[in-house]
């Protein structure tokens, strides 16, 4: 259990993807045995690398996944089943019902109830000119058993019969992992399920996605997640200090929900810019504000490597 947890916190931690390598040969999980196939598909190169030819369309995706998973949260402390009658029969609904957001717009709300509504998703940068960046929610989370079919799926569509998110591709947001390192392209997973709601597991999992270069007869790569022993592996805690504060990074206590990491994150998608050197909350921030003008709740963008900059997007 506290090796599990040690580990999560090394590769949440960890500024690059050659750190990441380190701390997986140091725990001895980098050999071949302990990954398993993406979707339990050795061809899932072909979907997961033929999605957004952006990668801050890719980006996009995963923090409205994030925000999805927000609005579940909400409809699962009500006592009601997402797929329900009773259940939210759409955005603007949901926004006014759990967040007192009226006529479907972010408009409608005053910049302090943005701010706190922000506390909800983050997208930080750390790192360095090429930074890594990590969506952070406060959301319904999943246990570990579940990570295979939510996280680590495709054409899955968990949410088609939810009215009330705007996420339904069924990827699990694996748009992004393209847009990593030309090694490795890691990308992190580590969450828990609420614990408000009455079927939750105790237990964080965390996993790290990979991809395997074609060696041999293989035509293309393939994209594994660490599964040692072929499961996810769990730990106990009542907290992890995942989330910044405008005076640390990685400070506060996230209690539940994802907290993911994509390791030298392109988003140019070729190589670091010289915008991409700069704070999040300006150049970044403009591109997602033309992409996200319909965003169900605001999110906060932090970047680390300026004194923990604040934006609320």
């Amino acid at each position: 259990n506290n090796k599990n947890k040690d580990l999560a916190l090394e590769l949440a931690f960890a500024n690059d993807e050659s750190q990441v390598v380190k701390i997986l040969k140091n725990y001895q999980l980098w050999d071949d045995e302990h990954w398993h196939s993406f979707d339990e598909s050795s061809g899932n190169w072909s979907t997961i690398g033929n999605q957004q030819s952006n990668a801050v369309s890719a980006l996009v995706e995963k923090i409205i996944n994030s925000v999805d998973s927000v609005l579940m949260r909400e409809c699962y402390l009500k006592g009601d089943d997402p797929q329900s009658t009773n259940a939210p029969h759409s955005v603007g609904e949901a926004q006014k019902e759990y967040f007192d957001i009226y006529n479907g717009s972010l408009t409608s709300t005053d910049s302090s109830q943005r701010s706190s509504l922000a506390d909800n998703v983050y997208l930080v940068a750390s790192g360095g000119k090429i930074p890594s960046l990590e969506i952070i929610d406060t959301g319904e989370g999943q246990s570990p058993e579940d990570f295979k079919n939510t996280f680590l799926s495709l054409n899955r569509g968990n949410k088609n019969k939810v009215n009330f998110v705007q996420g339904k591709f069924g990827m699990g947001g694996t748009g992004v992992l393209r847009y990593g390192s030309n090694n490795y392209q890691f990308n992190l997973i580590i969450s828990r399920r609420n614990q408000d709601f009455h079927d939750s597991d105790k237990k964080w999992g965390v996993t790290l996605i990979r991809r395997f270069n074609a060696t041999g007869n293989a035509k293309s790569s393939e994209y594994k997640y660490l599964c040692p022993n072929d499961e996810i592996l769990s730990f106990d805690s009542d907290g992890l200090e995942l989330l910044p504060t405008k005076e640390k990074s990685y400070s506060k206590i996230l209690r539940h929900g994802a907290f993911i990491k994509l390791y030298d994150y392109k988003i140019d998608g070729k190589t670091a810019s010289s915008r991409l050197s700069s704070d999040i909350t300006r150049h970044l921030s403009n591109k997602l504000n033309l992409m996200l003008p319909d965003i169900a709740l605001p999110i906060m963008l932090v970047d680390t490597r300026f004194d923990n900059n604040h934006k609320v997007l």
